[in-house]
């Protein structure tokens, strides 16, 4: 039971954070641009917004239409569950291992396509098949980056990985570590669709992936897929915050331990999302046929992390 309460902490953590995180890359991004931004609250905001309205949905849709959100932001809960974020405990019947976050996440991707499959329209049928494409080439790279981690550990649980590297700080500055950590990066950014990937800032229909799949939602549809994806954003976030500086996680269910990593988690996340946000204003949106090199390097350092791990 105290692990469950533990994870319980750590979802209400992690869906109240989820927007401020979003809001503070939107932030820093249109600072760094010379422009004073909605503000770190305006998420908060559009949700209050967007769940106040009934969905419209177009003419022909099916059942995918009125299942895909509640399938998307169901995924991105469990995985805010399983990853270890505020805590290393895990559930006692879901284990947090590697390759069931890897599924979950994927069952998201693909609820998300077929939303954007659903309604028949040209820009979901392209935003759809552009993601996909992103999704085979993401998932290899997050198993391998993983496994490259769980070989000092001997373990594919993550919060036994961040957990063994609480134990032991030297294997974060290890070459396998760091190359791990490094494809984990690209992999973030492709996943939750930033640049130089995706540019969630724009409709332009030459550009946009995640936006082109969403165009038919509106509603609470919309506001359950705009907060799944922040949650995406957020897990993702403070899982490479943990690799990197794991201190301040808690490994028990103790409440001076949970507040104090709910307090480091929550400054970690706001550092890599100030950052992200930064350094986006000097990315530029990549041609979507030079998209898959980028994520073929994040791959082949994923490789090479998993060879380092077993030579060093």
């Amino acid at each position: 039971m105290s692990a469950v309460a533990a994870v319980l902490v750590q979802l209400c953590v992690v869906v109240a954070a989820a927007p401020g995180v979003a809001g503070v890359t939107r932030t820093v991004r249109a600072r760094a641009e010379g422009r004073v931004g909605a503000g770190v609250l305006q998420p908060y905001r559009d949700l209050r917004k967007l769940f106040a309205k009934r969905p419209v949905q177009a003419t022909g849709t099916s059942a995918v239409t009125l299942l895909a959100p509640v399938l998307l932001i169901a995924s991105s809960m469990v995985v805010a569950a399983l990853v270890p974020v505020v805590t290393t405990l895990a559930l006692p019947e879901i284990p947090g291992d590697l390759f069931v976050v890897v599924s979950v996440l994927l069952v998201g991707s693909v609820a998300v396509a077929l939303l954007g499959l659903d309604a028949g329209s040209a820009f979901g049928g392209m935003g759809s098949s552009r993601h996909m494409m992103i999704a085979a080439l993401v998932e290899p790279t997050v198993l391998v980056a993983v496994l490259a981690l769980s070989v000092p550990v001997g373990s594919s649980a993550l919060g036994q990985i961040v957990a063994a590297r609480l134990d032991h700080p030297t294997t974060i500055a290890s070459p396998g570590g760091l190359l791990a950590v490094a494809a984990l990066v690209v992999v973030v950014v492709a996943e939750t669709g930033r640049l130089p990937v995706d540019n969630p800032a724009t409709h332009l229909e030459l550009t946009m992936v995640h936006e082109a799949m969403v165009l038919e939602a509106s509603g609470r549809d919309l506001a359950w897929i705009e907060l799944a994806s922040w949650l995406r954003l957020t897990v993702l976030l403070a899982l490479v915050a943990n690799l990197l500086a794991p201190w301040g996680v808690a490994t028990g269910a103790g409440v001076v331990a949970l507040v104090v990593a709910v307090v480091a988690v929550v400054a970690k996340i706001a550092v890599l999302a100030a950052g992200l946000g930064a350094v986006e204003v000097a990315l530029a949106k990549l041609r979507l046929f030079r998209v898959p090199e980028l994520l073929a390097g994040s791959f082949v350092l994923a490789f090479l992390a998993v060879t380092a791990a077993y030579l060093v």
